[in-house]
């Protein structure tokens, strides 16, 4: 109990309580620290590192730095009680030191992965002449970084093709860094990739920035109170990323290329940890490209920053299909963290992953079928005991509990079947009648604080978090809850956890940093690929449909090439706010607008409103007013912790 703690709240950083302490060491008795396997694979097969790795950009700002986590140390040997620091769940503290190795290492001869030099491993197999080159990272600063150490100690080649395993930018945005749009060379990606690459970070983009903001850590400082790992991977890269579009496209599972000597054989896996993805099988090496079905950690079925649900029951079902395909792969390796050796320990690999997956889906369906609810699932939900002690299974990235949830949301959807939760009332609404029950608030802070010194971070969290929603400017509920959440970071395994928890305390002590330059984002430079159907869609995800309900259009489109020649015609509709389109023209309309597919980007934005180029109106002269006049602006630093 942390009796000796008072009524002492303050927004500075505080250290680990003693439930915290206790908490953390438990772990030591859970797990077998002297299990040094993960480490072996981690190290094996280093080439080459540079003694300090910071990656800048061409202004000089910092994109990428392992430098930044040297306190972690050099990640050898058993670590004890006496080796983690209080304020550090010991488990992630290991994750984090084995994701601070770097540099260049040989999965075996031909095949070579850049680690350590953004959140995603790079991968370059040895053509006759050239590299072909999977998932090139976050970041084009990154990208041409790991590109630049290969050349320097296995010699210039040039890349022959790019493989894009599957849709997140971690695995496609540093492409430039590598090739640039004129190079003729060829991009290999599974079917419906930039349908799927696009809309995620376009559609609700703002959103997920911003949520990814808190799932990454960004506005954290790394160091033993701050952010440490995240599980798949130490950190994302902040640098510049790109888009390319891919030039072939895989469809079925079995399908084969063979680029510059290498023969490739693809499995497709949709809907598992992306909704298009595909592993890749180097029948020559007895090699075993898993993208990202395999990791060092338990995978996310829901992610903090938002996405589509995955499909727990089909990755199980796929990585199975893989140990029947290749049972004789000698070799795992993934797009993030590190590769397993041996036939025996690849099949074991992709089976106990199998098992996670398929354990949490079949558990989730069993409780959900006695009547429990998502959360009381979450809470109910614990792995076999075999299954708890295998280290690249640990729950550093997805956790038990918000993969049950996620699976419980995918089949039964939010509402949990209790009428009094058919429509809730708005949290802030909600707390001002919490708060009127409860009375005073100087009394529920002062039995809040009596629960800290229990250790009762969560629930102190959620009732003084009430108050916050139904006072902002009560500064003691602020620091009391900050304090609290920051205590359940410091005891998180998962690393998006800690990052959740102490960006909420945080933010809760000091306000929103409005800086730019640390929101995620990836959807800018893949702008230019849109078609027709995903412009239209877009612009219907930023008009505010009540405001315009009264502006009825009808326009007709002509989008045309460089040269000015017509190749699409459609017709967009605002109808009642929403909007609408088909092909073709209308026989009557408000105004027809001739224009490159890329001019309609303009649409999107006030800013670029006020000075449209490229777009030629026939008709009424104020369509492109009408249309937008309800243009909503998002503001991509709303409020989580706080109305």
């Amino acid at each position: 109990m942390d009796t000796e703690r008072t009524l002492e709240l303050n927004a500075a950083q505080k250290e680990a309580t003693a439930s915290t302490t206790a908490e953390n060491a438990r772990f030591f008795s859970l797990l077998d620290f002297c299990d040094l396997r993960e480490l072996e694979n981690a190290t094996k097969g280093l080439i080459a590192a540079p003694d300090s790795l910071v990656i800048s950009d061409s202004e000089g700002k910092v994109v990428w730095s392992q430098e930044a986590y040297s306190f972690l140390g050099d990640g050898i040997g058993v670590l004890t009680e006496e080796r983690v620091p209080s304020s550090v769940n010991p488990s992630l503290w290991k994750n984090a030191q084995l994701n601070h190795f770097y540099g260049l290492f040989e999965v075996t001869d031909g095949i070579y992965q850049v680690r350590g030099y953004d959140i995603s491993n790079i991968t370059f197999i040895r053509g006759e002449v050239g590299w072909i080159v999977f998932d090139p990272l976050v970041s084009i600063e990154c990208a041409r970084a790991a590109y630049d150490l290969v050349t320097e100690h296995l010699g210039h080649r040039p890349i022959s093709a790019v493989i894009y395993s599957h849709t997140h930018v971690d695995h496609y945005g540093g492409v430039e860094g590598i090739i640039s749009a004129d190079d003729d060379v060829p991009i290999i990606a599974p079917e419906h990739f930039v349908e799927f690459a696009i809309t995620e970070n376009l559609f609700a983009g703002i959103a997920m920035g911003r949520r990814s903001s808190y799932q990454y850590g960004n506005f954290l400082t790394p160091d033993e109170k701050g952010s440490l790992s995240l599980g798949i991977g130490i950190s994302t890269s902040r640098g510049t990323s790109s888009f390319l579009p891919p030039t072939d496209y895989i469809k079925t599972t079995g399908e084969k290329r063979t680029i510059d000597g290498v023969i490739m054989e693809f499995q497709m896996t949709p809907g598992t940890e992306a909704p298009a993805e595909m592993n890749t099988y180097f029948p020559q090496k007895k090699a075993l490209w898993v993208a990202e079905n395999c990791s060092a950690t338990m995978h996310n079925i829901f992610t903090l920053r938002g996405a589509q649900v995955r499909d727990a029951y089909a990755w199980a079902k796929y990585l199975m299909e893989t140990l029947d395909l290749y049972p004789d792969a000698q070799i795992a390796f993934t797009a993030h963290n590190w590769p397993h050796w041996g036939v025996d320990d690849v099949r074991e690999y992709l089976l106990n992953t199998a098992t996670i997956n398929k354990f949490i889906h079949d558990q989730t369906m069993m409780f959900i079928n006695q009547g429990f609810t998502a959360n009381e699932i979450s809470h109910m939900i614990e792995l076999p005991d075999a299954l708890e002690k295998i280290w690249y299974t640990r729950q550093y990235y997805g956790t038990l509990s918000h993969n049950s949830r996620a699976i419980y949301q995918k089949h039964m959807g939010f509402y949990d079947a209790n009428p009094v939760n058919l429509n809730p009332l708005t949290p802030q609404w909600e707390a001002l009648k919490f708060v009127e029950y409860l009375g005073d608030p100087a009394e529920v802070l002062a039995k809040a604080q009596t629960d800290f010194n229990k250790g009762q971070y969560q629930w102190v969290a959620r009732v003084t978090n009430l108050l916050v929603f139904a006072d902002p400017k009560n500064v003691e509920a602020r620091l009391l809850c900050a304090d609290a959440l920051e205590q359940l970071g410091y005891q998180s395994e998962s690393g998006p956890w800690r990052c959740c928890y102490l960006t909420g305390a945080l933010e809760l002590r000091h306000g929103v940093n409005a800086d730019r330059g640390l929101l995620v984002g990836g959807a800018k430079s893949s702008l230019k690929y849109l078609d027709a159907e995903m412009l239209f869609d877009y612009l219907g995800i930023l008009i505010d449909a009540n405001a315009a309900q009264d502006t009825d259009l009808v326009v007709n489109i002509n989008f045309v090439d460089p040269a000015g020649a017509k190749t699409e015609q459609w017709t967009l509709y605002l109808r009642h706010g929403v909007v609408l389109y088909e092909k073709g023209h209308a026989k009557e309309a408000d105004a027809t607008l001739t224009m490159p597919r890329q001019a309609f980007l303009q649409l999107f934005s006030k800013e670029a409103l006020a000075n449209v180029r490229g777009i030629q109106i026939e008709g009424d002269a104020d369509i492109l007013t009408r249309l937008t006049e309800h243009l909503v602006e998002f503001d991509p630093f709303f409020n989580i912790v706080e109305p």
